[in-house]
């Protein structure tokens, strides 16, 4: 039995500590500590709850400490784009707004007086999206210029983390890449393009492959955990670390990770920021050993768990007022499980209604369901009136979205894609996988279902010398996980 290593895995609505080693030629996993992530209200915007999640990182340590398992190595991913200020003497300034914050609304406008639009998908080849770390800057220009001033440097969520475990400072490449700031063909900061947004070139530093040691863990933070190990860089971009657990044999699968939201791509040696390309809108994301994420955000899970909140009387930000919508149930009249709402949309396949779930109105709404509802009565089809026929309009949605987007991909790369791999919690839903494959026209392979922490150890195991390279790796994640094939019907 090798080293055991600790994979802490946090996105948007909930964290998870996951220990992982080998037994012989298998890859098991051990979850040892879950924990919740949430938005609060604070200074007029929606911000995540740093004091939250790391009191859940901090338990989740202990809880390794208490189940006799002292991980070698921790590496810590999230989702990205979003960022922290520290002084010079490394205090926190402000608060971690999120993505789903309105504050970036038409800052794309003012970022493209400085820069146009194709020259910065040139530079970048990231993929536009109204909250991009790029816009949020500009946000923070026009509403606290004073916080920049006094910033010493600008660390993305995760390396925020590490930043309080080991007292180090570093700014890894992966997560780095989806602010729209680094130059897609040099791999690091476009100095050119913080000059000319003016954007203080001290805030970021050198960046650092995932695979690098960030150190150990401060002495009163080992003291209270119970033991000592080493910080070492995974993917932090939960994406990043996802694609890497996909058990993929060729260059012919079309990879998506499913969950909040759902990133659809292929594995590039090269980035692609050709016009045509910009116009599809897909993004190049710097992924591990200088790898590209070639792929598109969709939607994604969002639409559901946001429905399911409503239906169970729960609104996804505290403060925010529930549009009127009009279903066969009311708000909390009964408790509704994802198992629920698949079983609904099933019951309605017929209902023909479909939106476009890469539309901007679908990402922080205050309702999901009045504003799915007031999309589809705008376009002249069927409102959905009932669960069911809601849950079809969003299944059918999000699959079609899957399949232009496959096709896409098709047009801009010249390959035929022969598979779709599904990692990540999504995988979990069968009729999704199911609708997927038939929709595509493709066959799916679902699994495995951890498929962020599972990346995240394979970097720590390869920086470990337990895997030689990638491809045994993922060898080893097709040996030890159950991945299930789904036909096109």
């Amino acid at each position: 039995m090798g080293n055991t290593h600790l994979a802490i895995d946090i996105g948007a609505s909930s964290g998870r500590c996951i220990l992982g080693r080998l037994e012989g030629d298998r890859m098991v996993l051990e979850e040892v500590h879950r924990f919740a992530n949430q938005q609060v209200r604070r200074n007029g915007h929606d911000c995540w709850d740093l004091d939250l999640l790391w009191q859940g990182i901090l338990d989740g340590l202990k809880a390794c400490k208490a189940c006799g398992t002292i991980p070698a190595t921790i590496g810590i991913d999230t989702w990205a784009v979003d960022f922290v200020l520290l002084d010079r003497e490394g205090r926190l300034l402000g608060d971690a707004v999120a993505y789903r914050d309105s504050r970036t609304r038409g800052m794309d406008a003012v970022v493209e007086r400085t820069i146009p639009a194709a020259e910065l998908y040139a530079r970048t080849g990231i993929q536009k999206q109204s909250f991009n770390t790029i816009y949020q800057l500009a946000a923070l220009q026009a509403e606290h210029p004073e916080q920049l001033a006094r910033a010493g440097i600008l660390l993305m969520i995760p390396d925020y983390f590490n930043y309080l475990l080991t007292g180090v400072q570093k700014q890894e490449y992966t997560n780095a890449t989806s602010t729209g700031l680094v130059n897609a063909v040099q791999k690091t900061w476009d100095r050119e393009l913080l000059d000319l947004l003016g954007l203080p070139r001290r805030l970021f530093g050198p960046l650092s492959m995932p695979g690098t040691e960030v150190g150990s863990l401060r002495e009163e933070i080992a003291a209270e955990v119970g033991f000592q190990t080493t910080v070492v860089l995974p993917a932090t971009h939960d994406t990043g670390s996802a694609f890497l657990a996909v058990p993929a044999e060729d260059d012919r699968a079309v990879y998506l990770s499913s969950g909040t939201w759902s990133l659809l791509g292929v594995e590039n040696d090269a980035p692609i920021t050709t016009g045509e390309s910009r116009r599809h809108n897909f993004t190049n994301e710097g992924g591990a050993w200088y790898r590209y994420r070639y792929l598109k955000n969709i939607m994604g899970l969002w639409m559901i768990q946001s429905i399911r909140r409503e239906l169970n009387g729960v609104d996804y930000v505290a403060g925010k007022e529930r549009a009127a919508w009009t279903l066969d149930v009311q708000p909390g009249e009964k408790q509704w499980s994802f198992p629920d709402l698949i079983a609904a949309a099933e019951s309605a396949a017929d209902f023909p209604s479909v939106v476009n779930a890469n539309d901007d109105a679908f990402l922080a709404p205050a309702s999901m369901i009045a504003v799915i509802q007031a999309t589809c009565a705008t376009a002249g089809q069927p409102v959905p009136r009932t669960v069911a026929q809601l849950m079809q309009c969003v299944y059918r949605s999000l699959t079609l979205c899957y399949k232009c987007a496959v096709d896409e991909l098709s047009q801009l790369t010249g390959k035929r894609y022969t598979a779709i791999h599904i990692v990540g919690g999504g995988c979990q839903d069968n009729y999704l996988n199911r609708m997927t494959a038939t929709i595509c026209r493709l066959p799916v392979w679902a699994g495995p279902v951890e498929g962020t922490a599972i990346g995240n150890l394979v970097i720590q195991m390869i920086h470990g010398g337990e895997f030689a390279d990638l491809a045994a790796a993922r060898q080893c994640i097709r040996e030890s996980f159950d991945i299930k094939e789904v036909l096109p019907q």
